[in-house]
């Protein structure tokens, strides 16, 4: 369906792929071929997701990414449903890769709520950070059954940032010697520094095909770019956890279940056009996703292992 898109954007991608995908859109389409299984362990069970916010933000802005994560499970509580297309039917997405790695395994799939929220508006570490003082906060959220996402202000600084990157996703130990592997994510709220590379669709981009940029769907052009990059990581972390899960290239910077679709939220993407979106008939905010408390987001597609497709919500 999208083997088109694939071709053109795995060449024109700037910060989502590595150079080492560049051939795997010319295979012929095979569930494992795209995204190779290194037998490793994925994410199951009950997870929560920490925040860490670092730097200030604002109690609205804090609310669009909480309700983004209170959204990948939430069922409404009177009609057990959401609106479709809803955050939580694109996150399903990722059950499948789960499912074809432990097809023979009763473990539960990953179900992940929304854990501690950590303040650190005064910065403790600075304002300029290096992927030594993220895993640094990241150890502040719980080490065990838990995802510690740590999100950078505007000010803030870290290295790479909209240079390789707009976020990036790991794993640490905890402390002791006995300490367990938790998984961690970065994202920078890119709005003054580097909103071209890493706030796109929201933002005009800095390289390539220029069209007029998008409404974001809740009125911020930082706040609704993380969620673009913090729902790609997640899409990461849950199938390539430790670095040996789901991911084609190298280990060190691998094209994963959303980075296999860069620029990819709707049909008919092609470079410079995100697709064809739902619009906000009161904002004029474009969205593909409904989510907790009447929120809409924008998220990226995922690539499906069954079908070897960009699986996208509209």
């Amino acid at each position: 369906m999208y083997s088109l898109v694939f071709k053109l954007f795995l060449f024109l991608s700037l910060l989502q792929i590595s150079v080492s995908a560049r051939n795997l859109a010319t295979e012929e389409p095979n569930p494992f071929k795209l995204l190779k299984y290194h037998k490793g362990a994925l994410l199951s069970g009950k997870i929560s997701v920490n925040l860490i916010w670092y730097g200030k933000f604002k109690p609205s802005q804090r609310a669009i990414i909480s309700d983004f994560i209170t959204s990948l499970t939430h069922t409404s509580p009177t009609s057990k449903t959401l609106h479709q297309p809803s955050v939580a039917t694109w996150w399903k997405t990722t059950e499948k890769y789960y499912k074809l790695a432990t097809p023979n395994k009763n473990s539960s799939p990953l179900s992940l709520t929304l854990g501690k929220q950590i303040l650190d508006e005064s910065c403790s570490l600075g304002k300029s950070l290096t992927d030594k003082k993220i895993r640094q906060l990241a150890s502040k959220g719980d080490q065990r059954d838990a995802i510690n996402v740590v999100l950078t202000s505007a000010d803030v600084t870290v290295t790479g940032f909209g240079m390789s990157r707009c976020g990036t996703h790991g794993h640490a130990r905890g402390l002791g010697k006995r300490g367990s592997k938790f998984a961690y994510i970065w994202v920078g709220n890119s709005e003054t520094q580097c909103p071209g590379q890493c706030a796109w669709p929201f933002h005009a981009p800095v390289y390539g095909p220029q069209s007029p940029p998008l409404v974001a769907p809740n009125n911020d052009v930082g706040l609704d770019g993380m969620v673009i990059n913090l729902a790609s990581l997640l899409a990461g972390t849950a199938t390539n956890p430790f670095g040996n899960g789901y991911y084609q290239g190298p280990q060190n910077a691998p094209l994963e279940a959303a980075s296999a679709c860069p620029g990819v939220y709707g049909k008919g993407a092609y470079p410079g056009y995100a697709g064809d979106l739902l619009v906000d008939t009161t904002t004029g905010g474009s969205f593909n996703a409904y989510g907790a408390n009447g929120r809409k987001f924008l998220l990226p597609a995922l690539y499906d292992p069954t079908t070897s497709d960009c699986s996208t919500m509209v």
